[in-house]
């Protein structure tokens, strides 16, 4: 990838507003996610990628519906479990393969991996490998928007494990203070890392924890992309109007374990199964086959597997970061010590 844009002469901006396009562009971005995530863990059970991954399968809606509900300019925070929101923004395909295979292709040149992904031109901030260090990332983004007079938002997006640590309490204390504009999603899957939710947390709506900051909060059913882009929108509006932050809380699920090596052994029987049954992209496809919108789902899957079959191969033939690529980004004073 070069400046932006994708081997396919698409540029990272064009994939964005390609979204704009309506229903099936939705829908074709959340296959095509689970189509990347599903790659991925085949990747690594190859031997392919190293280190660990984190992948995202079941929770697309939200992620499509953030990118939907915001533009280029906002700021997005995220942590490692971030290769849909890259997608969902606009990052080509190959970039965020590449940069999980530590290839030069790869949007941070390689050198980053699974849990550091970034997409400049589409609003998307280094993800962070810290459980909830986007949160006060974000905060300082839309403190930096408000002291430059911009109408632009930020976003973080984090799990229901890091509404426990103190950057989001103090993420959120400091947005409602100044009333940033700041809206801060929390994908509830249910699990923070191995732990299931009432074993951590003594409530079971986080959304209510806004309440002790005086701001907003919505709760949204997680699988249903245009209920979660409707909430988003809702707190956009309010940010840009100069209201101040909202919390979304989106009730979903991730069907993998925490990480790659994680088979997820214990989740209770059955939950699983109840929640694939409604899977955000069959829940969108029923959708738009039932308003006559959608004829021909498989053949739509056909194309976006064959997309990211390419992708993957482009990704997999360009060449690997090299250790003295680690200093092609470093700055080194015009006087003093130089760097040996």
């Amino acid at each position: 990838m070069v400046d932006g844009v994708g081997v396919s002469g698409v540029t990272a901006l064009e994939r964005r507003q390609q979204l704009a396009k309506g229903p099936l562009a939705r829908l074709e971005r959340m296959l095509e996610i689970r189509a990347v995530e599903d790659g991925v863990q085949e990747l690594f059970a190859q031997g392919l990628v190293h280190g660990t991954t984190h992948t995202a399968q079941g929770q697309e809606a939200v992620v499509v519906a953030i990118a939907a509900a915001t533009r280029p300019s906002d700021a997005v925070a995220c942590t490692y479990r971030g290769h849909g929101l890259a997608l969902a923004l606009g990052v080509p395909i190959e970039a965020v393969l590449g940069e999980i295979l530590g290839r030069r292709i790869g949007c941070m040149g390689g050198l980053g991996g699974s849990m550091h992904l970034s997409g400049p031109d589409v609003g998307l901030l280094p993800t962070m490998a810290i459980v909830g260090a986007g949160i006060p990332v974000a905060v300082g983004a839309a403190l930096s928007a408000k002291v430059r007079g911009t109408d632009d938002v930020a976003v973080a997006v984090f799990g229901d494990g890091a509404t426990n640590i103190g950057a989001f309490h103090e993420g959120l204390n400091l947005a409602a203070i100044w009333k940033l504009p700041t809206i801060f999603v929390c994908e509830n899957n249910l699990y923070g890392e191995y732990s299931r939710i009432q074993l951590t947390t003594p409530v079971a709506d986080l959304a209510v924890r806004a309440q002790s900051y005086d701001m907003p909060a919505e709760i949204v059913d997680g699988q249903q992309l245009d209920e979660v882009e409707a909430v988003v929108e809702r707190a956009v509006t309010r940010a840009r109007a100069g209201d101040g932050p909202t919390l979304i809380e989106a009730k979903t699920y991730r069907y993998v374990g925490h990480s790659r090596s994680d088979k997820a052994a214990y989740r209770p029987a059955g939950e699983l199964e109840a929640w694939q049954a409604r899977d955000p992209i069959t829940l969108y496809a029923e959708q738009l086959c039932n308003a006559g919108t959608l004829g021909d789902l498989e053949g739509l899957r056909a194309e976006v597997a064959a997309r990211v079959e390419e992708s993957t191969k482009v990704a997999l033939a360009s060449p690997p970061a090299a250790a003295e690529h680690m200093f092609a980004n470093v700055l080194v004073p015009a006087h003093g010590r130089s760097r040996q």
